[in-house]
């Protein structure tokens, strides 16, 4: 009899659960096994496997074969575990010596001619390895670079079976056929970026440099729609753009990830760990370090955006965007149902999806931009222009965005058509996306001072408690906040909302707390009404 074992892990959502795979050799009639809830394509690595060790220059063995999963209750799907199926029988057969897989944790698909193929999530099992303490891992060589992005793991990136059989047995590393002719694509990086894994929710990276970067100097006039983008990206807060067509809200938008600062390590780690599973991560780009951008078509599912399909949950336009930008235009034309299952992710910065095969929690902190028209026309209060729409088509159209929703966005803005005058005649140059940003990180680094010993770091995740009993602002700067609380035109989250604002504008402005002026601005951000103060952050 022979036994051995090695590890591979399973992806539950967004999280690895290491799985040690055992393989046992009996006497008896040949056969082959696999137990431990696998999936189709799971069962399916039978064959893969049997006809990958014989084109390696294996034998196969001639008993009773059995392949266990452990946990047997988690379950398992994919391809990713054909590489540790494969060692471990060969680890029975002791055609490799048990104890030198018995450690190692294996990730990979594998061809019938023994090519070691990449699969999505290498990254977020990596992670889950690194948790559970293993030190060595093995990857596809195509995805070793993003491997090595988790610290204190040595990864080792194969092309074949018969070049680990050779690592693990201290013979001569044969060579393998090199990449593709020029100009012709890789098949081996076919399964990375499967077509609608990422649900068709228009995930795009931001360029860094270079002319093609959408910029700030590009926006004619939108004098108050730039202070609010700045605001925005200062703060953490959400933000909700009004205005008839053609006025630039979906050019604003495409601006706002620029004026955002670069992710962390530990950020990049968890967008690229999304990414890596949702099958949008860019082969050759191992690490996302800007923020991403999301702007999923009105017609996506409240699964395209929160999360879902067949089976485990997979992650949806929120987690796509996480720590970064997630833009809904036509916001009234989405689904009312989709909208408002944002609301607990815009709460928490996490969303949990129950499905009859799991329950998942995946990671969904990021900036809601919305925009939407007037009225379906487009044209409802524009001078000298005739609004087509009746009185209760406007009224029932701007009531697709429900009230709950809306309460959780800091800053509502009405954005104007651009005039003649702003568009081709003469002006000033506007300010560049680099000027804009500078402030933004000023802004964050005062704000991540003030916050050095707390959970929180933006202004826009600390509690309204808090705000009003540790930070507080300039003694009668809330007068006219309360006052509009006294009429109904506040809630209470709405206050404390306004006074997460005022700290970005008193942030921005380089001032110690806020004082009336930035309550008053920060006002005129949440609700549209004009309280008389500067447009423009930090001239109050």
């Amino acid at each position: 009899m022979g036994f051995a074992r090695t590890c591979s892990v399973a992806l539950v959502g967004v999280e690895g659960v290491v799985v040690e795979v055992q393989a046992d050799l009996e006497p008896g009639v040949a056969a082959f096994a696999l137990v431990g809830l696998p999936d189709k394509s799971l069962v399916e690595s039978r064959d893969r496997v049997r006809a990958a060790v014989v084109n390696s220059g294996g034998e196969w063995p001639q008993k009773k074969l059995t392949v266990g999963l452990s946990p047997a209750s988690v379950p398992k799907g994919g391809s990713g575990f054909d590489l540790a199926v494969a060692c471990a029988v060969l680890g029975a057969a002791e055609r490799v010596d048990p104890r030198e897989i018995a450690d190692l944790m294996m990730i990979g698909e594998l061809g019938l001619d023994g090519r070691v193929r990449p699969v999505r999530g290498v990254l977020p099992a990596v992670l889950a390895a690194s948790e559970a303490g293993y030190r060595q891992v093995v990857v596809p060589e195509q995805t070793a670079a993003e491997a090595a992005l988790v610290p204190g793991v040595s990864v080792l990136g194969v092309r074949s079976l018969r070049q680990l059989i050779a690592v693990l047995t201290d013979e001569p590393v044969p060579e393998e056929e090199e990449t593709p002719e020029r100009g012709r694509p890789d098949p081996m990086l076919a399964g990375l970026t499967v077509p609608g894994a990422g649900m068709g929710t228009g995930v795009a990276a931001v360029p860094g440099t270079g002319a093609g970067r959408p910029d700030m100097a590009e926006v004619a006039g939108q004098r108050a729609a730039r202070t609010a983008l700045e605001v925005a990206a200062a703060g953490g807060h959400h933000l909700f753009l009004s205005g008839p067509p053609g006025a630039g809200k979906t050019m604003l938008a495409e601006r706002l990830p620029g004026l955002l600062p670069p992710l962390t390590q530990q950020e990049a780690l968890e967008v690229t760990a999304v990414h890596s599973v949702a099958g949008v991560l860019p082969p050759g780009q191992p690490l996302v370090e800007s923020p991403p951008y999301c702007a999923p078509h009105h017609s996506a599912t409240m699964a395209a955006l929160v999360g879902g399909g067949n089976g485990l949950p997979r992650p949806g336009a929120v987690s796509l965007a996480h720590r970064g930008v997630l833009f809904l235009d036509e916001a009234p034309e989405f689904s009312g149902k989709a909208l408002d299952a944002l609301r607990q992710p815009l709460e928490s910065g996490h969303v949990v999806v129950a499905r009859s095969a799991g329950m998942m929690r995946m990671p969904a902190r990021f900036l809601l931009m919305l925009a939407a028209n007037p009225c379906p026309c487009g044209r409802y209060g524009l001078v000298g222009d005739v609004c087509e729409c009746s009185p209760t088509t406007v009224r029932r159209y701007q009531a697709r965005l429900s009230g709950p929703l809306l309460d959780r966005v800091d800053l509502r803005v009405h954005v104007e058509a651009v005039s003649r005058a702003e568009l081709t005649g003469a002006r000033a140059a506007a300010e560049d996306s680099v000027s804009v940003a500078a402030r933004v990180r000023e802004a964050r680094e005062r704000a991540a001072a003030r916050l050095l010993d707390t959970p929180w770091r933006l202004n826009s995740e600390v509690p309204g408690h808090e705000l009003r009993t540790r930070w507080q602002p300039f003694p009668g700067a809330l007068r006219e906040a309360e006052r509009d609380m006294e009429r109904g035109l506040l809630t209470a989250r709405g206050l404390d909302r306004v006074l997460r604002v005022a700290w970005t504008v008193a942030d921005l402005a380089g001032h110690d707390r806020p004082a009336a002026p930035d309550i008053a601005q920060a006002l005129q951000l949440r609700t549209g009404l004009s309280r008389g103060v500067p447009v423009a952050a930090g001239e109050c």
